[in-house]
């Protein structure tokens, strides 16, 4: 084993070279960190993101540890999900170790650029702002931002939240959403927006009638209702759809390529495939 992973990381150390080198072709145009721009360690040329992690042998991956089924703590307390097992491949594709660090979600991105982690991974939606704060890997899931509701409510479409009170998780897009231009027009018609620590709270509070509704994930909210068995309805009338990708410190372009390498070596060799449908039954997958 110990051969192997050196023998994996001599040859992302390689990659590593020979993408700052300039040879094998162009630098992907997956990495949201534009043409020109500073590298995160210093100026074009001297990005050493990749050789750090290989240095020290761990990608330390943040994320909030009540986010099923991307990344949670399971009955055994253990950090479990779709996207610890993709970033577990993908380190095994690098030749480091996964470490996973749960954090405060609010400040996800101060935590990422003082280097405590090197990458939010945790079904992080991809929206303009957050491209422009950070680098984004290519998209690797599509997800739709949705209400969900009581079975015996009469909210059958977004139309229906006329006065009505919405729950969302603090921090997470779909409170990025309601300041958008895609959710003005909901968070005009509501009477109050309730603001909560986690999905799992949120929807405790639609239990009680407090809320009528939770703007969130559907990817997230499908998977919490067969789980729970609850009966919860997710409208098929979404605010709008999205993509997951995962974050690094703006101009880590080494970094991000190398993932971005990997996580198409997974979708080629089917373990993508393989760790979507232990999740969710199917491939669900995005990465071309």
């Amino acid at each position: 084993m110990k051969f192997k992973r050196l023998m994996a990381m001599a040859a992302v150390a390689a990659m590593s070279v020979c993408m700052l080198a300039g040879c094998g072709g162009s630098k992907s145009e997956d990495t949201a960190t534009p043409a020109g721009s500073a590298a995160g360690s210093g100026a074009e040329g001297s990005d050493q993101s990749l050789q750090y992690i290989l240095d020290k042998g761990e990608l330390v991956l943040g994320l909030d540890d009540s986010f099923p089924p991307m990344g949670y703590r399971d009955d055994n307390n253990e950090i479990v999900g779709f996207d610890i097992d993709v970033a577990t491949a993908v380190c095994e594709k690098l030749g480091v170790d996964l470490v996973t660090q749960p954090v405060d979600w609010d400040s996800k991105e101060m935590e990422l650029n003082a280097k405590n982690i090197d990458c939010i991974w945790n079904g992080l939606s991809v929206s303009e702002e957050r491209k422009q704060s950070m680098n984004m890997s290519i998209p690797y899931m599509e997800n739709h931002m949705a209400l969900v509701v009581r079975p015996d409510d009469s909210i059958k479409s977004i139309d229906d939240m006329e006065g009505k009170v919405l729950a969302v998780q603090s921090g997470s897009t779909a409170e990025e959403a309601l300041d958008s231009e895609d959710g003005a027009a909901l968070k005009d018609m509501v009477a109050s927006v309730n603001s909560f620590d986690d999905n799992l709270t949120a929807l405790m509070d639609l239990d009680t009638k407090a809320s009528d509704a939770v703007l969130m994930d559907d990817v997230v909210a499908n998977y919490l209702i067969e789980q729970n068995n609850k009966d919860y309805v997710v409208l098929s009338d979404f605010l709008y759809a999205e993509d997951y990708a995962i974050a690094f410190r703006k101009g880590d372009d080494a970094l991000t390529e190398a993932v971005n390498k990997a996580l198409r070596d997974l979708k080629a060799d089917g373990t993508l495939e393989e760790i979507s449908t232990k999740w969710f039954g199917s491939d669900k997958t995005t990465v071309e």
